[in-house]
């Protein structure tokens, strides 16, 4: 468990935390049964027979029980990079785990890249599916208002995108006790019908499960690829590790999600074996006539704090992404004085909603959506799988057949659910993949692009100790002060340092050559901030650390320095930048059309100076060409 979320020492703190992960982690999970279920017997392959209806049923418990409750709540959960999960703390994990072995890390780097974005494409599905699968709600409540859904849809979503801006510590609050009325409400939908028809509880039956696959396999298997949307956002109880611990997850996953999520599809199951025509909207027609309208805005209330988690999941993805250099700097603002987690990045808040509008514009129903729902979500829950292997097995030295057991008994699992999904991706599955694979071209561009810079810039860089000791022979005028020199590298001269003493012939006082590492933890504490190397002649080398969730602050960061004899007077201290200009040119690299994406990536990124909080008024910046 992290130093940053610490066990709770009280009930009362535990059950504040319990109720908060209720909003957060199973938003998403928690607003699948309004259109699972519905999904599998929509898509025309599975026809509503009883024998059907209970198979199916079983396939749904048992997808829960296998994929959440054990690969997520009891193992992966325990695979935690100082506490914080998700896909970059996995990969940070994984690639750390195999670090002996060149080959196999950079594949894993390639793969992890790939999950990550395509975590975007699921980003874009999952608000569209779940609100417009909640307003269509309305067209239960009175048939009349179907010309009005996809208004009222893009209406909530434009509103859920604008207060962004805002935070959500105003209305976070909010959102565990809506949720937990929203739980409560499944219980009180699914109970009278299971009440009224027990039959349908034989389901739990796992061989029913089995059956449905032996009598039927075909329709079984293409049933698999909607059986999927119930544990869509199983990802999300990983992912949101470090905000609330394993303790409150696993507590409200056992204690109140899972069961509320199976009353609800029990009861939607008993409503259809009683009347098959009902497969229309079984969610809605479960509650009687009185409590259709007032369920279709506790639901879209539900799905939008569903949809909230996933907005505030893409923001600290792309957070960590930018510290371990795999996408360029973006403006991010911090929402809240109290919690760090809480920031808002502007340019994926509406490049999120522009694809949100054009995938509700584009299917226009829940049911189509659904075609489009899934192959992200399996395909990153298959490559969870593969990192869970490398992090037991090499991280954690687990005997090879345990490891292959473990992994492999949920890989399976896995990737047949991904083949299922496979047979949808003409019907909408493409859309998913091409934000996807967007994300993963801009992300591999950039790594790259970064990293033939660096070696440009070794290449044509001087060595400073030596090049200090050449200057101090017939050393220049000296100037009062502290001057910060930004460099990439240890040991190399920055350009700055140079187009100074070639233009203003001075040099200061003191001098601080600092090279900002980001690393592949989350959490670096002040006491390893820093490591200092002296060059004498009141020079020194400074290493500033970061862990991939840190604030980078280099202003607070080297205010440590005070305690190490280095003087340092906020009013006295200048930082130095080099601003690089890339120049795509022809030859080795990468191909002219990525190193000129490169390019405009590297100059629409945001400044070096905002990305690490340095005082505007005290910046000097100098120009460079860099040729890749």
């Amino acid at each position: 468990m992290s130093s940053h979320t610490p066990a709770p020492r009280t009930p009362a703190a535990l059950a504040t935390l319990t109720l908060a992960a209720l909003g957060v982690v199973y938003g998403d999970i928690g607003t699948s049964p309004l259109y699972a279920l519905k999904e599998v017997f929509h898509a025309g392959h599975v026809p509503a027979s009883d024998e059907n209806i209970l198979g199916v049923l079983s396939l749904i418990f048992w997808t829960m029980t296998i994929i959440v409750s054990l690969k997520y709540v009891l193992l992966i959960l325990r695979a935690d990079n100082n506490g914080e999960g998700g896909l970059i703390a996995m990969l940070a994990l994984a690639t750390t785990a195999v670090k002996e072995r060149p080959l196999l890390r950079r594949i894993l780097m390639v793969v992890g890249l790939f999950g990550t974005a395509i975590f975007y494409g699921d980003g874009v599905i999952t608000p569209a599916i779940s609100v417009l699968s909640a307003v269509e709600g309305l067209e239960v409540a009175a048939p009349a208002m179907h010309a009005v859904i996809i208004p009222v849809t893009l209406l909530v979503l434009t509103a859920l995108f604008a207060v962004q801006r805002f935070g959500t510590g105003g209305i976070g609050k909010f959102f565990g006790p809506i949720t937990l009325i929203w739980f409560f409400a499944l219980i009180a939908l699914g109970l009278p019908h299971i009440v009224e028809n027990p039959a349908v509880l034989v389901a739990l039956n796992p061989l029913y499960a089995i059956g449905f696959f032996l009598e039927q396999p075909l329709v079984a298997f293409i049933a698999l690829g909607a059986v999927v949307l119930c544990v869509t956002g199983g990802e999300a109880l990983y992912a949101d590790m470090g905000h609330f611990g394993r303790l409150p997850i696993r507590i409200a996953w056992y204690g109140l999600v899972m069961p509320a999520l199976v009353v609800n599809y029990f009861g939607q199951g008993a409503v259809l074996l009683g009347n098959p025509e009902a497969i229309d909207n079984p969610f809605f027609l479960m509650a009687p006539q009185w409590a259709r309208l007032p369920l279709v805005f506790l639901s879209t209330a539900a799905t939008v704090i569903a949809s909230q988690a996933l907005i505030s999941a893409a923001f600290s993805v792309t957070k960590q992404a930018i510290q371990l250099g795999i996408l360029p700097r973006m403006t991010i603002r911090h929402t809240s004085v109290k919690d760090t987690g809480q920031i808002y990045v502007p340019f994926v808040n509406w490049g999120l909603y522009v694809f949100i509008v054009l995938a509700v514009a584009l299917f226009k129903s829940s049911s189509n959506l659904a075609s489009a729902y899934g192959i992200a979500v399996t395909l990153d829950m298959t490559i969870t799988t593969v990192m869970t292997f490398y992090v037991i097995r090499y991280g954690w030295g687990y005997p090879l057949a345990l490891c292959l057991l473990a992994t492999g008994f949920f890989f399976t699992i896995d990737i047949t659910f991904f083949l299922s999904n496979l047979l949808k991706l003409i019907a909408g599955g493409w859309f998913p993949l091409v934000i996807g694979s967007g994300m993963f071209m801009l992300m591999l561009t950039w790594k790259q692009g970064r990293q033939i810079m660096r070696e440009q810039v070794r290449n044509d860089a001087i060595r400073l100790e030596g090049f200090l000791d050449a200057v101090f022979i017939n050393p220049p005028t000296r100037v009062p002060g502290t001057a910060v020199f930004l460099v990439s590298e240890e040991d190399l001269v920055p350009n700055a340092l140079m187009h100074n003493l070639k233009h203003n012939k001075v040099l200061h006082e003191h001098n601080l050559f600092v090279t900002v590492r980001h690393h592949e933890v989350p959490w670096i504490g002040f006491d390893k901030r820093l490591s200092l190397h002296s060059l004498g002649h009141d020079c020194w080398q400074v290493t500033v650390n970061f862990g991939f969730k840190n604030d980078p602050d280099l202003p607070e960061a080297i205010k440590l320095l005070k305690d190490r004899g280095v003087p340092l007077d906020d009013m006295d201290t200048s930082y130095f930048l080099s601003r690089e200009t890339v120049v795509p040119t022809r030859g080795a690299g990468m191909a002219m059309w990525r190193e000129k994406l490169f390019a405009s990536m590297h100059r629409n990124a945001t400044d070096m100076a905002d990305f690490l909080n340095l005082p505007t008024n005290r910046i000097v910046e100098l120009g460079a060409k860099v040729e890749i």
